[in-house]
């Protein structure tokens, strides 16, 4: 089923990834798309669920889980619904369509391979859904759901692996920008709602064949919606999200032009005693200080940076090179995101992921 809705809806895919929303609908009674707006205030728990007027948001758990006599794993699961207004005949819908992308990866340095999974799926051929005023998003048997306690449970039954997986909060949430309005050029209309949950205790288990490991961890979660104009019609952007040892958090992100160039930047760092500094562009910095070619694609992705975040500047180095995702199967997106560490001064100080778009060209 899984692979008959990638070939169904490969080409609308493609349109709702890399071709920009329209900001209303022309005709046809299909309801305007909603934009960012600066004056709204980010609510819990109605924001963790979906938002079906925006073109485009995700759902996105990274982090690092350690195994009892073993090498620590990273995985990475994200649902994206994508908004269609449109028919493939040009045509606007009298009522827009919600379509499902959902992409898990588990990264093993023991095996020196990240294993990955992705499937599509339109919500109304009813394998994909999400509800709006609460986080419970499904993809066939790939769940994501916060329950009553406030436990977020992760159950990705993937191919070559099974994440198994819950995770307690053990801060508030991270508005990022003002007040959750996250600007991303220099026209400040450009922007998305976006907030993150750092520093999430993580328990459960990590299945790979008839084995099933014990894992506890840290994770990081982020939400976002939007709907994009121009700047993410190619995306081009760095980001990392960093738990750090002494219980503070950063995440900081770069957006680039078409020839690569440093557009605009922004972040958010919490110190250890939960106070929270807003980033602005002339505050974060990034510097590549290595590069790694896949072997599969070509793509030569810069996997070692040196990352200004105010006051701070820390290394991240990644867990292993190899962390590329060939997400063409659901769009026509490779992309590199991967279980790093930052050091300052050579010292260990966080984990978290580190996320690469745009350093490929077009895919076809």
């Amino acid at each position: 089923m899984r692979r008959l809705f990638a070939a169904l809806h490969f080409a609308v895919l493609v349109c709702l990834l890399i071709v920009p929303v329209p900001a209303s609908a022309a005709g046809g009674g299909t309801p305007a798309v909603q934009q960012a707006d600066p004056t709204y205030r980010i609510r819990f728990p109605e924001d963790e669920g979906s938002h079906p007027a925006f073109g485009k948001e995700w759902w996105y758990i990274s982090g690092w889980l350690d195994v009892p006599d073993g090498d620590a794993l990273g995985f990475q699961i994200t649902f994206f619904r994508l908004r269609q207004d449109h028919g493939e005949d040009g045509r606007s819908l009298s009522e827009p369509r919600q379509i499902f992308v959902g992409h898990a990866a588990l990264s093993d340095p023991a095996q020196g391979a990240v294993l990955h999974d992705q499937r599509v799926a339109p919500a109304d051929s009813g394998q994909a859904g999400a509800r709006e005023g609460a986080m419970d998003v499904r993809m066939g048997d790939w769940s994501l759901a916060r329950e009553a306690g406030g436990a977020y449970v992760i159950a990705f039954p993937a191919r070559g692996f099974t994440l198994a997986l819950r995770l307690e909060p053990t801060q508030p949430p991270m508005l990022n920008g003002d007040h959750g309005y996250s600007q991303k050029t220099p026209d400040p209309t450009v922007a998305s709602h976006y907030y993150s949950v750092p520093q999430l205790a993580v328990n459960g288990t990590v299945t790979r064949g008839d084995r099933a490991l014990p894992v506890t961890g840290t994770a990081w979660l982020d939400r976002e919606w939007f709907t994009a104009p121009e700047w993410i019609a190619q995306p081009r952007w760095d980001w990392i999200g960093i738990n750090m040892a002494d219980g503070g958090a950063f995440m900081a992100s770069r957006v680039r032009d078409h020839d690569g160039n440093p557009l605009w930047a922004f972040g958010s760092i919490r110190d250890a005693l939960g106070t929270l500094t807003v980033l602005g562009p002339t505050e974060v910095a990034f510097t590549p200080l290595r590069q790694w070619r896949s072997s599969s694609t070509g793509i030569v992705f810069p996997v070692a940076w040196r990352v200004r975040v105010g006051e701070r500047e820390v290394t991240i180095e990644p867990m292993m090179d190899d962390q590329e995702y060939d997400a063409r199967e659901t769009s026509r997106l490779v992309y590199w995101e991967g279980a790093a560490r930052a050091l300052e001064d050579g010292r260990p100080v966080g984990r978290g992921y580190l996320e690469l778009t745009g350093y490929g060209p077009a895919q076809p």
